[in-house]
C-alpha cells in the first residue's frame, strides 16, 4: 500500500476531470480525495497497491477532453483505514 500527492497541469478545469478521478478510483478501489485550485491546476492525494495507481493514471491520461501537460508526484504517509475516494469541493 502506498499514497501519493499528485499536481495535475494542463486542461483538467472544466472537463469533468475530478468526477473522472472519483470513477476511475473507485473502479480500482483507491481511496483518497480530489480538488481544483486557483492556479487551474487539480490536487489529488490516492493510496492504494503501486500497480492500481500507475493503471490509474494510465485510465486518467486516456480520457476524452482532458489534456494533462504536467504532474508533480510526491510520495506521503498512508492514511490507515481510509475508506473511499471523494472530490473536495472547496478551491484551493
Amino acid at each position: 500500500m502506498i499514497r501519493r500527492h499528485y499536481y495535475f497541469s494542463g486542461m483538467v478545469q472544466g472537463v469533468g476531470f475530478r468526477y473522472r478521478c472519483l470513477s476511475i478510483a473507485e473502479s480500482l478501489k483507491l481511496s483518497g480525495w480530489v480538488r481544483n485550485m486557483y492556479d487551474g491546476r487539480v490536487e489529488a492525494e490516492i493510496q492504494g497497491e503501486e500497480a492500481s495507481l500507475d493503471e490509474f493514471l494510465y485510465q486518467i491520461h486516456h480520457q476524452p477532453w482532458i489534456s494533462i501537460t504536467d504532474i508533480e508526484i510526491e510520495n506521503r504517509s498512508v492514511v490507515k483505514n481510509e475508506k473511499g475516494f471523494r472530490v473536495v469541493y472547496r478551491v484551493q
